[in-house]
């Protein structure tokens, strides 16, 4: 059964409300989604909570879903910090930390910031990285039809169609894309964090799905490249968010990574 809470985080920027939907017993899971919001990786949550021994924890970044946002929360790196601040108030260690898309940005900030309640690192076609040679698509000029054909290995199967939405559906979208611009800039990518990489130390797994577009494998090996040890392991039949395309094919990883 899944219980949500709300945990009022303190960092110097300002008291952070932080939304947690919470499964499971076990080891702790941090799961930390991307800009296609909580729901993206909801599914693999249960998923996780049903076949391994884990207490999964899946925040909503603040901003996403008409939750409040401090205005000094206004970066990835800072996010970072928040569920550093987060993992503290709830006294985890040994964490899994698994970002999905931003939310593997986010979980990079994490492990380099609270490397102590971190004990591994699985990073999902995360962002983040500012690549010369393999560049990220640029979402914000992108149409919802052109991220979707990006974004997925079978496009057709994800389709939205915006005439069906209601009002509210609407607004949380346009929220959520203003809160992924706080946190990722236009850019989608910070210059200083492939110099940074090199200062995680937990054991990482960087996982890509093969037909990904939005950030392509060869981007996915140099993020791999950049953190002492990763290793990087190609998912077969997905695409940016292989959680939601093949998330057999991810639970295998997750197994195989922390020998659960």
């Amino acid at each position: 059964m899944a219980t949500t809470s709300t945990y009022n985080v303190s960092l110097p920027f300002g008291t952070v409300p932080v939304t947690v939907t919470e499964r499971g017993r076990g080891r702790p899971i941090l799961l930390l989604h991307g800009g296609a919001g909580p729901q993206s990786v909801s599914g693999f949550a249960d998923l996780l909570a049903e076949r391994f021994p884990v207490r999964t924890l899946t925040p909503v970044h603040p901003g996403f879903m008409g939750t409040p946002r401090p205005a000094g929360l206004d970066s990835a790196r800072k996010l970072g910090e928040v569920y550093a601040a987060l993992l503290g108030e709830l006294d985890l260690t040994g964490a899994v930390a698994i970002g999905s898309s931003i939310g593997g940005w986010i979980a990079a900030e994490l492990a380099l910031c609270a490397g102590d309640r971190v004990g591994r690192l699985i990073l999902a076609d995360a962002g983040g990285l500012d690549s010369t040679e393999h560049p990220a698509l640029d979402f914000f000029a992108m149409t919802l039809d052109q991220v979707v054909e990006a974004s997925y290995a079978h496009p057709d199967a994800y389709r939205i169609d915006l005439a069906a939405l209601t009002d509210e559906q609407r607004a949380a979208a346009a929220g959520n894309r203003a809160a992924l611009e706080v946190y990722g800039g236009r850019a989608m990518a910070d210059p200083s964090l492939a110099g940074r990489l090199a200062g995680i130390t937990v054991p990482t797994l960087v996982v890509w799905g093969e037909a990904d577009q939005m950030v392509t494998p060869a981007y996915g090996k140099e993020y791999a490249a950049a953190i002492p040890g990763a290793t990087f392991r190609l998912l077969p039949d997905a695409g940016h968010l292989p959680q939601i395309e093949n998330p057999a094919a991810l639970l295998d990883a997750f197994g195989e990574f922390t020998g659960d």
